[in-house]
């Protein structure tokens, strides 16, 4: 995410999480010295006799539901100091219609619900892994636990991947928001001196980017994802950077992320840094 003009865009559409979400946005807008922007779409179908009206006269008659959810989404953004718009759109499935959206106002993330997977080759949802595939820009994906009266401690786990610096970055506006601390955790899988000491020096190197705001480091052994979900349950808010791996259908996030937004209580954002390159999106994540 760019640090002059930023545009962070929000999809919303269930009302259970879009006051989060766009909470989320506009920390992340606010650290940026960014704008939000609020996505809303209204599905048609492509067979569906809706696809004869104007996408004006759709979101007119039938988009109701979900221009109350945009509207309500746009109020929870105003008044924070970040400048904050919205606006519908109509497209055949809500991914397509948010890739258009983040694409058309030229935004440089956008932050989404994790759903529900919808078909067993899902991993996050299948429009959540169709955005996250296709985006140009970064990706945060919000797995919303429990309700907390605030956040105190935000856990970045730290791994060696080019996502790292884009969830530390996310991290240290979720922090600085809520004048709280950001715990930075290295998982080795063996013990030893040299591996001690790599993950020392990856735990500083991240904690360069968390300039102004409280930061604790912690190595510990063993699994990787047993390990962040165990620390994630004294945390309000754990982030991952995305990690890559072998296997084709978790190309998306990786293995690690996955499996500790399944299993963490907490709320838990993953982060895949996007840089616009057709070539990155179909041979890297």
């Amino acid at each position: 995410m760019g640090t002059e003009e930023s545009c962070i865009a929000v999809a919303v559409g269930n009302p259970d999480n879009a006051e989060q979400l766009t909470r989320t946005a506009v920390d992340v807008a606010r650290d940026r010295g960014g704008e939000v922007f609020v996505v809303g779409v209204v599905v048609t179908p492509q067979e569906s006799p809706l696809a004869l009206f104007t996408d004006e006269v759709i979101t007119r008659e039938f988009g109701g539901e979900r221009r109350a959810v945009l509207d309500r989404a746009i109020e929870v953004a105003s008044g924070t100091g970040v400048p904050v718009s919205g606006r519908l759109f109509v497209a055949s499935s809500p991914a397509r219609g948010v890739l258009h959206a983040v694409r058309e106002r030229g935004c440089d993330g956008v932050v989404v619900g994790w759903e529900d997977r919808t078909r067993e080759s899902a991993v996050l949802g299948s429009n959540v892994d169709r955005i996250v595939r296709r985006a140009d820009c970064d990706v945060l994906v919000e797995k919303i636990g429990a309700v907390a009266d605030g956040v105190e401690a935000v856990l970045l786990p730290v791994a060696e991947s080019r996502h790292t610096k884009l969830a530390a970055s996310v991290a240290r506006a979720i922090a600085a928001s809520n004048d709280a601390r950001v715990d930075l955790l290295r998982v080795v899988e063996s013990q030893s001196a040299e591996s001690e000491s790599a993950a020392r020096d990856l735990l500083s190197e991240t904690a360069d980017h968390l300039a102004g705001v409280p930061v604790e480091t912690e190595v510990r052994t063993g699994e990787v994802a047993d390990e962040i979900v165990a620390a994630s349950r004294s945390r309000d808010v754990t982030v991952l950077g995305a990690t890559r791996t072998g296997a084709i259908r978790r190309r998306v996030v990786g293995s690690t992320p996955r499996a500790v937004g399944q299993r963490a209580e907490g709320t838990v954002i993953m982060a895949k840094k996007g840089d616009g390159s057709m070539l990155s999106r179909v041979f890297r994540l």
